[in-house]
């Protein structure tokens, strides 16, 4: 029996190790498979950092190249161009202002009715023609008052002579007084005053019957005609009521002028005036003749420059013997100066006005901006002359935007070196 109790613990000490449960000892086929699964987590670990700091570097890369694209975009877009240099500078190419050499409103100097006119438009009248006559009933009666008024007038006159010298001859014999020869010499002295002022009023009112008759002041061309037959012209001073069909006194009855030789008013700029001298040649184009040229010469200039426009005001004399020009017209004036001046071309959107004055901005080696002062000629719609302040082959800026300032950062996105010259 106690041999089966011993069977017994055995058997239940060394049975199945599961019956052990949580107890149990590992084995040693466990351990080996443990160790072998360490080095694929330490393989997926550093796999997993090295994506994170690839990542991180493409995303600071990335922010790094943003940051740089937008620096570089951030400065605005320019395109420059190199000035031409005019290489004509000898000839002077300015508008002018055609007008005739002599030029006369005629106006009405009496009140009354148009009787008759003789010239219309465009006709060629000589000094001394008749071009019209105007009816002055009252004038003329007013003139027949003046000399009844001189007659009398004469005519106390002349008694008063006679009786004075008879009182001063019978002064000596004392047969008047003293008194009365002073009376009748002074009625004389009256008489005289009299005579003087009939005189004068009717000189005057002849005067004014002289201007019933309008004639041309010199020879011309008629260019206006502001009267018909049957109209009333009122002048200042009259009584007469105007109304439809008068013509007022402020307004011209004809318009004529002289055009044989003309007169071309050319306003030269300051920078050019010395070289406007009297004596220069200059030459006519006009847009009515296509392919032609008329010649004149520079007679004179007002010596004076303009406060206002700084330019000096000069006269070019043309003469119009066919009278192909007609007064009013505009005209390219090319005057020939004695002098080169140099100036260099630029577009006229590269002008930048400032407080002070001109300026042209410039691009330099690092791409910054450099505002020069500059001295501007003429301009021509497109371009402009710049007299003072560049320099040969200094470029400029052709498109400069309104907030650009100076030493501020610009990309160049074209450069027209011989657009300029092309244009020229």
């Amino acid at each position: 029996m106690s041999q089966e109790i011993g069977t017994t613990k055995r058997t239940t000490s060394g049975g199945d190790p599961q019956a052990t449960g949580s107890h149990a000892e590992p084995t040693a086929a466990s351990i080996p498979r443990r160790r072998s699964l360490t080095p694929w987590l330490l393989l997926v670990l550093l796999v997993l950092i090295v994506a994170v700091i690839y990542g991180i570097f493409r995303r600071k890369q990335a922010a790094s190249s943003l940051a740089g694209y937008t620096q570089a975009n951030a400065a605005p877009a320019v395109s420059v161009a190199v000035p031409a240099v005019e290489t004509s500078a000898q000839e002077i190419v300015l508008p002018g202002n055609v007008q005739a050499y002599t030029m006369a409103p005629i106006y009405a100097r009496t009140t009354g009715y148009v009787k008759a006119w003789y010239y219309d438009i465009g006709a060629h009248v000589r000094r001394g023609d008749l071009l019209a006559v105007i009816e002055t009933p009252e004038l003329d009666q007013q003139l027949a008052q003046a000399k009844a008024e001189l007659a009398t007038a004469t005519t106390n006159d002349r008694l008063a002579k006679v009786t004075a010298q008879r009182y001063q001859t019978l002064i000596g014999s004392h047969a008047v007084t003293q008194q009365n020869t002073d009376t009748a010499v002074d009625q004389l002295r009256a008489d005289d005053t009299m005579v003087n002022s009939a005189e004068a009023n009717m000189r005057r009112l002849q005067a004014l019957q002289d201007f019933e008759r309008v004639v041309a002041p010199f020879d011309g061309v008629i260019t206006t005609r502001n009267i018909d037959t049957g109209q009333l012209i009122t002048t200042t001073g009259s009584t007469v009521t105007a109304g439809a069909g008068t013509i007022p006194s402020n307004r011209e009855i004809f318009d004529i002028s002289r055009v044989d030789v003309l007169r071309v008013f050319v306003n030269v700029p300051q920078e050019y005036a010395p070289l406007a001298r009297r004596g220069a040649a200059a030459v006519l184009t006009l847009p009515q003749y296509p392919g032609r040229s008329f010649r004149g010469t520079l007679v004179r200039t007002s010596d004076a420059i303009d406060p206002v426009m700084r330019t000096l005001l000069a006269e070019v004399d043309v003469r119009n013997a066919d009278g192909e020009l007609q007064p009013g017209s505009y005209a390219e004036v090319h005057l020939h100066v004695t002098d080169p001046v140099p100036v260099r071309i630029v577009p006229e959107s590269a002008l930048i006005l400032l407080p002070d004055g001109e300026y042209v901005g410039t691009v330099d080696q690092s791409g910054r901006v450099r505002l020069v002062r500059i001295t501007v000629g003429r301009e021509m719609g497109t371009t402009a002359e710049v007299l003072t302040g560049l320099t040969d082959g200094e470029a400029v800026i052709s498109n400069p935007p309104d907030s650009l300032t100076n030493g501020e950062r610009v990309r160049v996105v074209a450069s027209a070196n011989n657009s300029m010259g092309e244009a020229r």
